[in-house]
């Protein structure tokens, strides 16, 4: 790969590739309330509800109701 960020093949093709970001590592630790935790907890709740309601829409039935009925 080329400092342009595409090549040409021998067939006169062009080949596109996407600029590499720097990837850099934070080394310092973070516990408690923090932008990433928040981030985090919040898709994981999202996931959790559409879940949720795929569930009830596949079963017919509320999550309480299907596991009084186990």
């Amino acid at each position: 790969m080329t400092s342009r960020s595409y090549v040409t093949e021998e067939q006169g093709r062009l080949n596109n590739y996407a600029i590499e970001p720097k990837m850099y590592v934070d080394q310092n630790q973070q516990f408690g309330f923090n932008k990433y935790a928040e981030k985090l907890n919040g898709r994981l709740a999202m996931i959790g509800f559409i879940s949720l309601l795929a569930f009830e829409t596949l079963t017919g039935q509320g999550l309480v109701t299907w596991l009084t009925n186990l």
